[in-house]
């Protein structure tokens, strides 16, 4: 049961469902099995992907909570943890090993933790950690990335906006993840006919694409406030254009849905502005990639964010949207909330298991609740934990029978 989207049918009918190692020849897959009372259990493949920096650890944790969750759900998992970005060109010499690949198509879902580090940043470009995510998306073929910022009632005091304008936002933000200027040809660097370095790359956007990613959006804001705007810079730009004609012709499929258009110049400035009023932003790779980075902080911390990554058919791709973090690596001071959050999504979005997944929801809030924080949305009068402690906490939680209140 693998998550996917089919985008000429709505959500409903598409339901978005369906250890450690030395080398890649020597490894035997790191598999943990969780049995529950029910005689009648589901199965489900799930291929980790630690990374680098503090990505081990917060893996590790949601590694742990998922576990928990399926075992309190009667769901049993078979974790495949594999080598993926900066650990994998120290391993084996590329960043997307194809062993890695082939385990992360063949899953019901993939989780990742964090790749990049300052070690790797002088390789050359296609022996980057961030080459091998681009290629993870596009071997999957997950064009869908929702990336929701919520600001939570515990966390108001962290954003850096005023109380008054943070609190309330709840957002979520659609971004096209496998075309655009990331993926466009031409692309290179090459030599002009005065001798002079060039570089190029395209934003180039088919119908198709666009199409597809605006139907996601639509459906999606129409389960939320009914509320879409879309990010352009059809003022300027072709490519924008073309996705503000092809998004505008849709809306008549949506009638429930208020469409609006803003470009992405005037979006940046109107997230930090006034937040509330945007429900759901649908947009292309490279804006959906800068737009979300600003929205993560107005919810107070980069480290509270998870995100969905999905295709019309095969496994969803789940992560924290927050980097590795090397230089807090190892030192227990990672905040595992985004990656545990992104389990929930996991169940949720692709597995279609949103018991499981509300029951994670709730054991985070609880854990705030409670006043446990790590150091990135640390203030007077909480208790400071660290990433490990963080995890048992929202484990804890997740024994509650009381749903925790927001």
């Amino acid at each position: 049961m693998a998550a996917f989207l089919q985008t000429n049918i709505t959500l409903d009918s598409i339901k978005i469902v369906p250890g450690r190692y030395s080398s890649l020849t020597d490894r035997a897959p790191y598999r943990i099995r969780c049995a529950a009372a029910s005689p009648v259990k589901k199965r489900y493949n799930i291929a980790l992907l630690p990374g680098d920096g503090i990505g081990p650890e917060v893996i590790s944790v949601a590694k742990n909570v998922l576990q928990k969750a399926g075992f309190l759900q009667g769901l049993e998992f078979d974790f495949q943890e594999m080598p993926f970005g900066g650990a994998a060109l120290d391993l084996v010499g590329v960043p997307l090993p194809e062993e890695t690949s082939t385990a992360a198509k063949q899953s019901d879902a993939v989780l990742l933790g964090a790749i990049g580090g300052y070690k790797w940043d002088k390789n050359e470009k296609h022996l980057r950690p961030e080459m091998g995510l681009l290629h993870l998306r596009r071997d999957l073929k997950v064009f869908a990335n929702l990336r929701p910022a919520t600001v939570l009632p515990q966390l108001v005091d962290a954003s850096t906006l005023k109380k008054e304008v943070a609190q309330g936002v709840d957002m979520m933000i659609v971004r096209e993840l496998i075309g655009g200027i990331y993926f466009g040809e031409p692309r290179g660097i090459t030599i002009n006919e005065n001798g002079e370095e060039v570089g190029v790359n395209t934003e180039i956007y088919a119908a198709h694409e666009i199409d597809r990613i605006a139907r996601v959006a639509f459906e999606t804001a129409r389960k939320r406030r009914g509320k879409l705007c879309s990010v352009d810079k059809a003022n300027v730009l072709d490519a924008s254009i073309l996705w503000r004609k092809r998004v505008t012709a849709l809306a008549s499929e949506y009638p429930d849905v208020e469409l609006s258009h803003m470009y992405v110049d005037n979006a940046a400035m109107q997230l930090i502005r006034y937040p509330k009023q945007f429900d759901t932003i649908v947009t292309n790779n490279i804006f959906g990639d800068i737009l979300s980075d600003e929205a993560s902080m107005i919810t107070g911390s980069i480290g509270m964010l998870p995100s969905a990554s999905l295709g019309a058919s095969g496994p969803g791709l789940f992560e924290p949207i927050h980097g590795s973090a090397p230089d807090i690596a190892g030192q227990d001071k990672a905040n595992p909330l985004a990656t545990i959050l992104s389990a929930a999504m996991l169940l949720k979005y692709g597995l279609g298991e949103e018991t499981a997944a509300k029951r994670i929801e709730d054991a985070v809030l609880d854990a705030l609740n409670k006043g446990f924080r790590t150091g990135d949305i640390y203030s007077p009068g909480n208790k400071l934990v660290g990433c490990k402690e963080m995890g048992e906490e929202v484990l804890k939680s997740l024994d509650s029978k009381v749903p925790a209140t927001v």
